[in-house]
């Protein structure tokens, strides 16, 4: 209704509404509401009809949120927290409510401070392999000059970069830990 200087007409009265629309106002009355039972206050009635589930054990101190009293019954094992990162994790669990920025920020680079610590690992227990995990041996096989110039392939721009790419890290390693003996080597001769 848009708004006028006359006075608007007031609510109709509902025994108008009752007679005018069937089945009006039906649930006006407590004792005819379906739900009426439920909507009882009964501080005894908790809701929950279930028996607590048996608690799972904990290899290791588990994080847990400081909004929640305890952990949960059941709880996930596939990560355990380990080195910088499971220190950083627990940090934020320890120190940071869920609805804080901080804790998922700590959370995020914990997760970036273990993909660093499984790349240092892999490497020290499992080093790679870059002459077969880069297909070179493969290549001079299978004719590698003749399958890369005139064939209108997409990666010849890029061609060049590629032994920079794959030789780079294992150069500056190899750099850093040559530095390093020498510096050992020149402590010892002083």
């Amino acid at each position: 209704m848009p708004y006028t200087h006359e006075k608007p007409s007031l609510a109709v009265p509902v025994e108008e509404l009752r007679q005018r629309i069937p089945g009006w106002g039906v649930d006006l009355d407590p004792a005819d509401r379906p739900s009426h039972p439920q909507e009882r206050f009964d501080p005894t009635l908790n809701g929950a009809h279930w028996h607590f589930p048996e608690r799972q054990q904990e290899k290791w101190p588990r994080e847990r949120s400081i909004e929640h009293k305890f952990l949960t019954p059941v709880f996930g094992t596939s990560c355990p927290p380990k080195g910088l990162s499971g220190i950083m994790r627990k940090w934020a669990y320890s120190s940071y409510s869920e609805g804080q920025a901080a804790h998922w920020l700590i959370l995020m680079a914990a997760d970036r401070v273990d993909a660093v610590e499984s790349n240092l690992g892999s490497l020290l227990t499992r080093p790679d392999n870059p002459i077969t995990e880069t297909g070179v041996l493969g290549e001079i096989g299978a004719h590698p000059i003749r399958s890369r110039i005139g064939q209108g392939r997409a990666d010849l721009k890029h061609q060049w970069m590629d032994p920079l790419i794959v030789a780079a890290p294992y150069v500056i390693a190899g750099g850093l830990a040559y530095a390093g003996f020498r510096a050992l080597a020149g402590g010892r001769d002083r």
